[in-house]
């Protein structure tokens, strides 16, 4: 059970932060299109953040990034993170009543935003899996 708790913790920070950033400023959604997707992620995120953690988890098995340098964790990190998370952004963002060009920008500007948090994701993933002494 603390894992699912220290995932779900790592999400809510990141996703929040990140998503909150890129569907503000680079997308350009109104603050209560914000706050909604927002709002509505947190179900997304209590359901879907063990997942992740478990699919990131043998993203970096299968892929020695746990023996890796930095090189590799940054790849898989970004990799896991993109690839697990933008089906689900963009299903939120639907949700929410973006248009196909809110969302089109929303992915790029994520895939961009991603890019550069991925390997930070995993840092605070990492960060609450100690807070909940989760091996």
């Amino acid at each position: 059970m603390r894992s699912y708790w220290a995932d779900t913790t790592a999400l809510i920070i990141v996703s929040t932060l990140g998503a909150g950033f890129v569907e503000l400023v680079i997308a350009g959604l109104a603050p209560g299109q914000v706050l909604s997707a927002r709002l509505l992620a947190i179900p997304v995120v209590l359901l879907t953040a063990r997942p992740y953690g478990m699919y990131r988890d043998i993203v970096f098995i299968r892929s020695g990034g746990l023996t890796g340098g930095r090189a590799r964790r940054l790849a898989l990190d970004t990799l896991a993170f993109m690839s697990f998370q933008i089906p689900l952004y963009v299903a939120i963002l639907l949700y929410a009543g973006a248009t196909p060009g809110e969302i089109l920008r929303a992915v790029l500007g994520a895939l961009v935003v991603m890019a550069v948090s991925g390997r930070p994701a995993g840092i605070v993933l990492e960060a609450c899996r100690r807070a909940w002494r989760v091996a």
